[in-house]
């Protein structure tokens, strides 16, 4: 292969984020809509304001709109027009905005009629955008356990079982809102499995956990939970709501966005490994288990795989996120194979809170670190990675791409260059 593998695995990743933006995935989803009434749009997560965008530029009729993002995921391409209002609010973990986000969706919502249609346009991020906490809980205490569980290594599902629980919107309850207007969801997933009621916590969306499974997560991670917490985890007003199914579809997911990437990989004559776009587990582990089968590679290959990886979080003032710390532990695990290159991202842009969507890793990484003075394992054990790769100019900073399917980790093997 004579191409430059750092140019190879940038165009491979953003050849997935564009098969997953909502200008490739929404239009088709919208050719076929009809209102007697008024169609409200409730857009939230990291793709709102560019799925909002084109629904505006798509719906017959009377349109209006709510957007709801996290700052810097909405304005400039995707300009709304009027009848659309837009609240900036807290990830990933909630703020004052998400409190005001969620009172003026639930509201909108209440107002709309048996003509009406409520089109909710939901991306991975919208469980700390939304946020309208069980009676008993106050935000502060609600942000408190989004931060425990984010730094416990719960897994994603589990942090929005919990979270559901102890809101007045998630877990069907915004669709309960809207009743009896027809409510259509289309999502893009950002979730491992696809299941619509993950998905931002499913707030329009029927869903089966219920308060003994959030009880069971907080226990499971040895969670001290505030009374006011484990109250509202026991209390009947906050179980499962009992909603029609209504009219759910996911219109992006990872093995899109993959699909994509393996489509362009044959274009420059690479051999395709395919792990799987639902991995889950310690990043570190991960990417060590990743090295492993990279050094077994018997001939030129590009091994994928996405998902969400978890990060345990031990020092809290550290510059880590999930991507650079699966990258920092395929190098170690690698310690410097020849030919072997990385790349792992988070397709919405951003790795953690960082401003990286992730880095790159080249056969001398770790020689490159050294020289420099940087000790790779002291940087991985206190969740440093981010340190680690800025200090090498291998940062991969793209800025929100306005969408997001989770990670996206590939591996080049057997490379000369």
């Amino acid at each position: 292969m004579s191409e430059d593998p750092r140019s190879l695995l940038r165009d491979l990743f953003d050849s997935a984020v564009r098969a997953v933006s909502a200008e490739a995935c929404l239009p088709a989803a919208l050719d076929d809509w009809q209102c007697d009434g008024r169609t409200l749009v409730i857009a939230v997560g990291k793709a709102a304001a560019a799925m909002a965008a084109v629904a505006a530029a798509r719906l017959p009729g009377a349109v209006s709109g709510l957007v709801v993002a996290p700052p810097d995921h909405h304005g400039a391409p995707h300009l709304l027009p009027d009848g659309f209002e837009t609240i900036e609010a807290g990830h990933p973990v909630p703020n004052a905005g998400s409190l005001a986000a969620a009172e003026r969706a639930l509201a909108l919502a209440h107002q709309l009629g048996p003509k009406d249609r409520l089109l909710a346009l939901i991306s991975g991020g919208g469980s700390a955008l939304l946020a309208l906490p069980a009676t008993g809980v106050d935000l502060a205490t609600k942000a408190a356990v989004t931060r425990a569980l984010l730094r416990s290594g719960a897994a994603i599902g589990e942090m929005n079982i919990v979270r559901k629980h102890l809101s007045r919107i998630k877990g069907g309850r915004l669709a309960r809102a809207a009743a009896p207007a027809r409510v259509t969801t289309l999502l893009i997933s950002d979730i491992p499995g696809d299941d619509p009621a993950m998905i931002a916590s499913g707030p329009t969306v029927a869903d089966s956990p219920n308060l003994a499974d959030a009880r069971a997560i907080l226990d499971r991670y040895v969670l001290d939970a505030p009374c006011g917490v484990r109250a509202a985890l026991t209390d009947p007003a906050n179980e499962t709501p009992d909603i029609a199914a209504g009219d759910v579809r996911i219109v992006a997911r990872a093995a899109d966005a993959f699909t994509a990437t393996a489509r362009l990989a044959a274009t420059r004559g690479l051999k395709v490994v395919m792990l799987g776009d639902d991995l889950e587990g310690e990043a570190r582990s991960l990417g060590a288990e990743h090295a492993a089968l990279a050094l077994r590679a018997s001939e030129p290959q590009l091994i994928l795989s996405g998902g969400e990886t978890t990060v345990r979080v031990v020092n809290r003032a550290g510059r880590g996120g999930r991507n650079v710390e699966y990258l920092l532990g395929l190098a170690l695990a690698l310690d410097g194979a020849p030919g072997i290159w990385g790349l792992a991202c988070d397709t919405d842009g951003i790795d953690g809170t960082e401003d990286n969507a992730g880095a790159l890793l080249t056969p001398d990484s770790l020689a490159r670190g050294r020289a420099l003075g940087l000790d790779p394992h002291e940087l991985l054990d206190t969740n440093r990675a981010y340190d680690f790769f800025a200090a090498l100019g291998d940062l991969v900073v793209t800025g929100p791409t306005r969408t997001n399917v989770n990670d996206f980790r590939a591996i080049l093997t057997g490379v000369c260059a």
